[in-house]
């Protein structure tokens, strides 16, 4: 199988022409963290909507759609396809559609969400995807659904060909409620609530642990070692499988060939095997990457195996091992682990809520776990993973509580707590004494003695001083780039140099050859020479057009004695 491409998220920027860079650059070689924390953590905060907005996909959506999200999974070689959930129990897809893995009939990518009716009401427990991609979905009820890519008869279908719409799979399933799926590259894997393991698609390595090398066109129970076993959790890597059952064992089978089985040697293995080095351990939980495999003991420990060029065993070094080695943490309890056959990333997080990453990190190797910022193992895959992908079916929960921040803006024009009301042409805008005070000196010495409720302002425009008091309670303002010369002038008279900033940096949006020397004249009035260099600048970058407007020929005799000395300066009138 080949190697995933390095610069697979930027393929997602390229594709779909949105703006703005992925925050860490692909490069080989050891990994500098302190390099890679601090631009993640600006993209972080730049799509705090939810916390789904941490992978690119979703800045094809807009704020009302994430707000509506309940559950997601991004997937796809470039992470570039994406399901999703909303309160109503709507299922919304939207992406390239490689092989018709959005369900929606066709072979036409989107970038607008579009509903997927055959599933939409249906709840949805578990998914997982494939290399193709495939998708396998459960329901609450336990029934199963495929679709995508079908090569090799991974959706368990019957046939080959590509699944462009929901499959409901009901052979051999159609009495089983299904409680967990899960995907390799070509296969696929569901685990039902009576402990029985059922597999189809590709078996080039045993992987579907039939006993053969025959792809498995329907599903068909994995028995073996497991047929008087209670499985309790499965999963995929790439061309290998692996079951935990009720006793803490681990059951093994498929391809072998980087020591991901864990049996100590690197033959494949057609049928279940149990992992005998992990006698008298008892393991709750496995998880596979690409060619690397993570089990999670009842004790809190982690053991890995398989492959490990990307240092994703956490061992400190490179090599790769056939047998499970402890994987040394702090001494807090590890509580969770995460990988997924799409890529060699590994993390865990802590009782304590400490969350580790070692392995592939954006191209680069992280040998040993190293502690991150984030709080969730699901941010270490949108940040540092390559692809980008979920290793999981996301669950977003409603965040009901507000920051003192959000409360503060809701509050804003607030008729109903409000002590105060400034009356500006003609309209009331609605505000708090001690806010004003606290955030603006000028406020703290004329409301001081000012027992009134309402104060009339003339000087300034509604819009101006609206956006101006709004922005006491919201540190940020929200004007056109022509009404914020207004709220220039506002900020300079009442010495607000933070406001007087973003004025420019407002005003600066909207220059253009009829207005800039108007632009360029109210900078030098209100002493603002950021702006007044940028209009400055433009000016002479558009000399001759700027030098035909109106506002060039109106222009006050001082400012334009002083343009022409130091246009002249710079060479602007040289042939």
């Amino acid at each position: 199988m080949e190697d995933f491409l390095e610069d697979d998220l930027f393929l997602l920027y390229t594709l779909y022409g949105k703006r703005g860079k992925m925050p860490v650059k692909d490069e080989r070689g050891d990994l500098d963290m302190s390099k890679v924390v601090k631009p993640v953590q600006a993209t972080l905060s730049s799509l705090k909507m939810l916390d789904v907005g941490k992978w690119p996909i979703f800045s094809l959506c807009s704020e009302e759609e994430l707000q509506l999200v309940r559950q997601a999974c991004v997937f796809g070689s470039a992470s570039n396809e994406l399901l999703y959930t909303t309160v109503n129990d709507e299922v919304f897809v939207l992406g390239t559609n490689c092989c018709g893995c959005l369900g929606l009939g066709d072979v036409q990518s989107t970038i607008e969400p579009r509903r997927l009716d055959s599933l939409s009401g249906k709840k949805i427990a578990c998914l997982s995807y494939g290399s193709g991609p495939h998708i396998v979905l459960a329901t609450t009820e336990g029934e199963v659904f495929t679709w995508g890519h079908n090569a090799y008869s991974q959706l368990g279908n019957g046939t080959t060909n590509a699944g462009l719409v929901p499959y409901h799979i009901s052979t051999n399933l159609s009495n089983k409620q299904v409680i967990e799926v899960a995907c390799g590259s070509y296969h696929s894997l569901v685990l039902t609530s009576d402990g029985e393991v059922f597999a189809w698609g590709y078996n080039n390595s045993g992987q579907v642990g039939s006993g053969s090398t025959a792809n498995q066109p329907i599903p068909r129970r994995v028995t073996g070692c497991l047929q008087s076993k209670v499985a309790v959790n499965i999963a995929c890597g790439q061309m290998c499988s692996m079951a935990v059952v009720s006793t803490g064992e681990v059951f093994v089978w498929g391809y072998n060939g980087n020591g991901q089985l864990g049996l100590g040697s690197s033959g494949n293995q057609p049928t279940p095997c149990r992992v005998a080095a992990l006698q008298g351990i008892r393991v709750q939980r496995v998880a596979c990457g690409y060619a690397h495999t993570l089990v999670l003991t009842d004790e809190g420990q982690v053991y890995a195996w398989g492959a490990n060029s990307y240092g994703q065993l956490g061992t400190g070094n490179k090599s790769n091992q056939s047998y499970p080695t402890p994987v040394v943490l702090e001494k807090d309890r590890i509580i969770e682990i995460a990988a997924c056959h799409s890529a060699h990333t590994s993390a865990a997080k802590t009782q304590g809520g400490h969350v580790y990453m070692w392995g592939q990190c954006r191209g680069q190797s992280v040998t040993l776990p190293h502690l991150t910022h984030f709080s969730s193992t699901d941010d270490v895959f949108a940040c540092f993973a390559t692809p980008a992908v979920t290793w999981r079916l996301l669950s977003v929960e409603p965040d009901d509580h507000l920051t003192v921040a959000e409360s503060l803006k809701r509050e804003f024009d607030n008729p109903n707590t409000a002590d105060l009301k400034f009356l500006v042409d003609g309209k009331y805008i609605y505000v708090h004494k001690v806010l004003l005070k606290i955030r603006c000196e000028h406020f703290r010495s004329s409301l001081e003695d000012n027992e009134d409720d309402i104060v009339e302002m003339s000087e300034f425009s509604y819009p101006v001083y609206r956006a101006f008091l709004e922005y006491l309670y919201t540190d940020s303002i929200s004007l056109s780039p022509e009404e914020a010369v207004g709220l220039l002038d506002l900020a300079t008279f009442y010495r607000e140099n933070r406001l007087k900033k973003l004025c420019q940096q407002t005003i600066k949006q909207g220059i253009c050859e009829e207005n800039a020397i108007a632009l360029l004249s109210a900078a030098v009035k209100y002493e603002a020479q950021d702006l007044e260099e940028f209009c400055f600048r433009f000016c002479i970058n558009h000399l001759t057009v700027v030098t035909q407007t109106s506002g060039f020929a109106e222009m006050d005799h001082d400012l334009l004695k002083n343009f022409i000395s130091k246009a002249s300066r710079v060479g602007a009138f040289k042939n």
